[in-house]
């Protein structure tokens, strides 16, 4: 029986620089998504997938991220004697209980793996998740859960995959196919940002579950693609030591909010799927449009 997934890891001590100058004072995760900050979607995300410690990979600054997910009792006494019973819930929600929630500090930025390696003494000998705040996907049921249900049948370590077009390949960690079952790849490599020939177009997205010996090939620290210890040089060791990795074509859309362009898209397509917000919102779109067409 495949032991059960109740520890996720959120790497977030990357400094935003693409979101400069907001990200001057502000973490780039605590960005907000509607009204939502980014970091409250992952979090969402792996609760609604059963996960029950969460791993917090932070850097010098991230201060607002902690506070975040503490008790404001002042604002919350406020809500209750104001009687307003639906933000106290709203805001209840972005509590985290004590002990529930731990804080490692990467003190230097040396890639993805690495940050995964500094949470290696609060994982031990358990499979745990991965998730990239800057991929936020909006799916139902959510991207984790999926991979957790899917997870329960392969074992082994398990990556988000996703078509994309050929020469946008070099952005992404590529899979190498080895048995493609429909939802479910069977991986027979992985490449880093393939610079010519991909062996595929799926592309890894930032949910992983990973089994426990992918820390003991993080523990070799050995640099790969930008001079970095990648996350994907220690998946694809499971296979070259023949351990079981798999790819889940999951159901949903995913958006890159780690890009302007990725932040945009992501705000007008929750904006919409907000009942509240979509008949307004909506009319404006469509007047801009019509606008825009008006003009050419």
């Amino acid at each position: 029986m495949n032991r059960k997934v109740t520890k996720a890891i959120f790497p977030v001590a990357g400094l935003g620089t693409r979101f400069l100058p907001a990200t001057k004072s502000i973490p780039k995760e605590i960005m907000t998504l509607v009204d939502r900050p980014l970091i409250q979607y992952a979090i969402d995300e792996a609760r609604s997938a059963g996960i029950k410690e969460f791993i917090f990979v932070t850097s010098r600054g991230k201060g607002a991220l902690e506070d975040y997910f503490d008790h404001a009792h002042e604002l919350e006494n406020t809500l209750r004697k104001d009687g307003k019973t639906d933000l106290l819930e709203l805001l209840r929600q972005t509590n985290m209980e004590s002990g529930a929630i731990a804080y490692i500090r990467q003190h230097k930025a040396m890639g993805l793996g690495h940050a995964v390696w500094c949470a290696r003494r609060l994982v031990a000998d358990e499979p745990f998740a991965v998730l990239l705040t800057d991929d936020v996907i909006q799916g139902e049921p959510p991207c984790l859960q999926q991979m957790i249900e899917a997870h329960a049948e392969t074992g082994g370590s398990m990556v988000a995959t996703m078509e994309v077009p050929m020469d946008k390949t070099r952005s992404y960690g590529v899979l190498d196919v080895a048995e493609d079952m429909g939802a479910i790849v069977r991986v027979r490599g992985m490449v880093e940002k393939p610079r010519e020939n991909p062996p595929s177009n799926l592309a890894v997205i930032g949910r992983y579950i990973l089994a426990p010996t992918v820390m003991e090939n993080l523990n070799k620290l050995k640099q790969g693609a930008g001079g970095e210890i990648q996350l994907t040089d220690a998946i694809a060791d499971e296979i070259e030591a023949g351990r079981d990795v798999y790819g889940l074509r999951f159901r949903g859309q995913r958006f890159d909010c780690g890009s302007k362009a990725g932040f945009l898209q992501a705000t007008v397509a929750f904006g919409l799927a907000r009942e509240e917000l979509r008949p307004e919102f909506l009319d404006y779109l469509q007047d801009v449009l019509a606008m825009r067409k008006a003009a050419e």
